[in-house]
């Protein structure tokens, strides 16, 4: 067949895939008539995940899973954006992973508003200024964020999704390497990259700063002092640097996981996780006797990360991960055990416990 002929193919199947799309945004938007008039949010993770799931199935492998995701969280994104004009806060500026997490959830067409720190993101949201916030909890590499997880006590806010993002940061600038004599980048950053930093540039200044686009517009601002950033592509892209190395990260599998916090909880989905926080009692063997509720009822604790409480000395937060879902009969028996040893409980959230 012609090439020409083969063109006139495509552009008649994009016309339908359009006129198909087109069907699709006015159920869509009879949907979000429906949710306003019942009272329901317009997001709703637990959908969202069993659709991305059916979509990667039907496809049957034809499409890889990674592309019919990409595709789909566009058409959703498109779809949030007609419902209501959906709001996202995200630990800014522009660029940063956390901006990225929250493009690869919602996608391009719903409205981002940059924060400049996490209390900030979580005001937003509660506030009703932003409908959802994004967050980083945890690193594969360099371990939980405590500034999110002491947020939590004093919010009313829920963990409604979570975000797995693969991390790998450069080396950008606008000078040759060998001029290269000022590192600037963010502190977890700097963790992620420790071993490739003193292979590389012992001899180096690390200066940390609040984000990889600040590190990116540093490193461009003072490239004739010889300074550079590490980071990610978007950020070199936004300020005109080169990446002079790639994925230098010293884990290979160096991912961040990312919290979607909004107003009301997540129904189950039938694979979920849900996070408590708790205090335990000042008494010997407390905690011992928490872990063994949630042992004895079969419920597995996928994390555990313990936070001073900041009302007392040596008194202590206790951030969890279970398997399943706060309705489920397990866990809502051992969240009721837990008030007999603490003297806080409180469920975070309960959410799709996501792979990818």
């Amino acid at each position: 067949m012609p090439l020409n002929d083969i063109r006139k193919q495509i552009d008649a199947i994009d016309k339908q895939l359009l006129d198909l799309l087109s069907q699709r945004v006015d159920c869509v938007h009879t949907v979000g008539e429906i949710k306003k008039k019942e009272g329901l949010q317009i997001y709703a993770p637990e959908r969202e995940e069993l659709l991305l799931q059916k979509a990667v199935a039907m496809a049957e492998g034809k499409i890889p899973e990674k592309s019919v995701r990409a595709i789909y969280r566009e058409i959703m994104s498109c779809a949030l954006a007609l419902e209501d004009d959906l709001k996202i806060a995200y630990l800014g500026p522009a660029g940063t992973w956390t901006h990225q997490a929250a493009i690869k959830k919602f996608g391009h067409s719903v409205e981002y508003s940059s924060q400049a720190n996490f209390a900030e993101v979580f005001d937003q949201v509660a506030r009703r200024k932003a409908d959802y916030g994004v967050v980083p909890i945890e690193n594969s590499t360099e371990g939980a964020v405590s500034h999110t997880l002491d947020l939590f006590v004093d919010s009313s806010l829920k963990i409604c999704a979570q975000i797995l993002l693969r991390i790998e940061n450069g080396l950008m600038a606008c000078i040759p390497r060998e001029e290269i004599k000022t590192l600037y980048s963010h502190p977890q950053v700097f963790g992620q990259c420790r071993n490739w930093i003193l292979k590389h540039f012992p001899e180096a200044d690390l200066v940390e700063v609040s984000s990889t686009t600040k590190a990116a517009s540093l490193a461009k601002k003072y490239a004739a002092d010889g300074a550079a950033a590490m980071g990610g592509p978007l950020a070199a892209e936004m300020h005109g640097l080169t990446m002079l190395d790639e994925c230098i990260q010293d884990r290979a599998t160096n991912t961040t996981r990312f919290l979607v916090i909004g107003e009301k909880p997540c129904p189950p989905t039938g694979k979920d996780r849900t996070s408590i926080l708790f205090s335990t009692k000042d008494q010997p063997g407390s905690l011992v006797k928490v872990l063994q509720i949630f042992d004895s009822i079969g419920v597995n604790m996928s994390k555990i990360e313990s936070r001073p409480s900041k009302q007392q000395d040596w008194e202590y937060n206790f951030y969890v991960d279970l398997s399943g879902h706060s309705e489920d009969e397990k866990i809502a028996i051992g969240i009721e055990k837990l008030t007999k040893y603490c003297s806080m409980v409180k469920i975070l959230g309960s959410y799709p416990d996501i792979s990818e």
